[in-house]
């Protein structure tokens, strides 16, 4: 358990620019579990300032995948809170009155480079074998002067007047200490020409507002981390615990798991998005299992975790900042796990969803029986319609093929379906006790082996050639059912015969 003593504000804040993907559903994650553990607050912020890049159906998928994964908030955009607005556009003039403090302090500036300048000098960077920054000419004009063209209605942005010599040191809990000379630093943009403040600015001032306690983000902010350190230098602000996450490598664990391997993947059919999670028939339990170990563990052999398990026994000192891999056969492992784990009543419920979506009219009466038969079978739910949807069928789609062959002719098969309809049907109760002898004995009757027979019984009443218990079909399918089915089998066959 986390030595963390005092309750944990934290905040999971997605740029609608995409769908939630496994990066941003782990930050999510271990922020509800320090803040569920500590007795504090999940926020839910949405950065909604990259009006490029902006995903009109971004939010909602933000939400539905929090929802369906179990992660709660206590504040954010439609519940509210004491720290709104939750929407960073809603926040615009309380960036831009932090921007003009600094400016005030002569620790930000008005710049009016035009695009066109900026690139040129980039380029000329870059030939010289230099790292791409801004070179400063607009930090060397007069303040007042600025501020006139400013009022003018002159275009320009504002940039943060970073120090150019000595040194910066941020501390990351699991990197420790990070220094940087403060030469190398660039004057990063903290409000746009269109007034939007942009991450470095806005994601500062909001988590200083919002009294966050702790911020979880991602490995790619490492390199800015020394700049955030000195925004909250400037305006004289406590710091939260950073925490800056593992990269994720591929699935053979070879390089960073890039925006182009991500979608290789997807097309492979392996989910990157959560969105994609429960149609390919993953449980939400198995997904937080899975997504919780890519960076953290509790010990070097316990691997099952329900979310409950997790709030308890999360601790940010486990996590781990080397590179986590993608492994997708761990995925399907801790889906068969987890899918076991359920009551046979809940998987009955997990599954109804996914024989009506295949167009099945679903028996109430039967499927938790349904249900308890094929449970230790299934890997991924999806699994089910192909496994049980016999169950729910009108008809069944009869390949007479797998059931005839030279030892079992197509006239020999017709009937020995009618001797087996009429043994079942003349039977006062239908189970294996009653049934399962007196089939052996008919196959010896027929001089046919007891498995092509209940092989035959097996493509009759479910139309597969791999199906749950032969015996347990029948005794959920009932007796009017399987004589029924067995007798247009039978017709079948018959017809093939002729």
């Amino acid at each position: 358990m986390s030595s963390q003593t005092q309750p944990a504000r934290v905040r999971f804040a997605p740029s609608p620019t995409g769908y939630l993907h496994l990066g941003g559903a782990r930050t999510a994650l271990y922020d509800y579990l320090l803040a569920r553990q500590t007795g504090g607050d999940f926020i839910l912020r949405i950065e909604d300032t990259d009006l490029k890049r902006y995903q009109a159906d971004a939010e909602e998928d933000f939400i539905k995948a929090l929802e369906w994964l179990g992660l709660t908030w206590d504040e954010g955009p439609e519940m509210g809170g004491q720290h709104g607005p939750y929407r960073q556009s809603k926040r615009r003039e309380i960036y831009q009155q932090h921007a003009r403090q600094l400016i005030e302090e002569d620790k930000a500036y008005y710049c009016f480079c035009s695009p066109e300048r900026l690139e040129k000098v980039r380029q000329e960077q870059l030939a010289a074998n230099q790292n791409p920054r801004y070179d400063g000419t607009c930090r060397r004009h007069d303040p007042a002067e600025a501020q006139k063209r400013v009022e003018n209605g002159e275009e320009h942005v504002i940039r943060l007047k970073t120090p150019q010599t000595g040194t910066t040191t941020a501390h990351d809990l699991l990197r420790g200490e990070i220094t940087v000379e403060n030469e190398s630093l660039d004057d990063i943009i903290l409000i746009k020409s269109n007034g939007l403040a942009v991450y470095h600015l806005a994601a500062m001032v909001d988590d200083v507002l919002m009294d966050i306690t702790h911020v979880i983000r991602g490995s790619e902010w490492l390199p800015t981390f020394p700049l955030h350190k000195i925004i909250y230098d400037y305006f004289g602000w406590e710091e939260p615990v950073w925490v800056h996450l593992s990269v994720f490598l591929k699935p053979d664990g070879k390089g960073k798991m890039s925006k182009r391997d991500a979608e290789r993947a997807q097309e492979s059919g392996m989910p990157i998005f959560i969105k994609d999670m429960e149609k390919l028939g993953y449980l939400p339990e198995t997904v937080v299992n899975w997504i919780a170990l890519m960076g953290w563990s509790y010990d070097d052999k316990t691997e099952f975790f329900t979310l409950e398990d997790l709030v308890e026994k999360f601790s940010l000192e486990k996590l781990n900042p080397s590179p986590a891999a993608i492994n997708f056969s761990k995925l399907d492992h801790f889906n068969g796990l987890h899918i076991r784990n359920l009551s046979t009543q809940e998987f009955a419920r997990r599954i109804k969803p996914y024989f009506e979506r295949a167009g099945l009219e679903v028996d109430e009466e039967i499927l938790p029986e349904v249900a308890e038969i094929i449970q230790v079978r299934t890997k991924k739910l999806t699994d089910v319609v192909e496994m049980a949807g016999f169950f729910f069928r009108e008809e069944i789609d009869l390949v007479p093929e797998r059931i005839v062959s030279n030892k079992l002719p197509a006239l020999k098969a017709a009937q020995a379906a009618r001797r087996i309809k009429e043994l079942f049907a003349g039977l006062p109760e239908l189970t294996a006790d009653t049934a399962e002898q007196p089939l052996r004995e008919l196959a010896a009757e027929l001089d046919l082996k007891a498995g092509q027979l209940f092989g035959l019984i097996r493509e009759a009443l479910t139309g597969q050639k791999v199906s749950p218990p032969l015996f347990d079909i029948i005794k959920i399918l009932g007796q009017e059912v399987v004589v029924a089915r067995l007798n247009d089998a039978q017709h079948e066959l018959e017809q093939l015969a002729d």
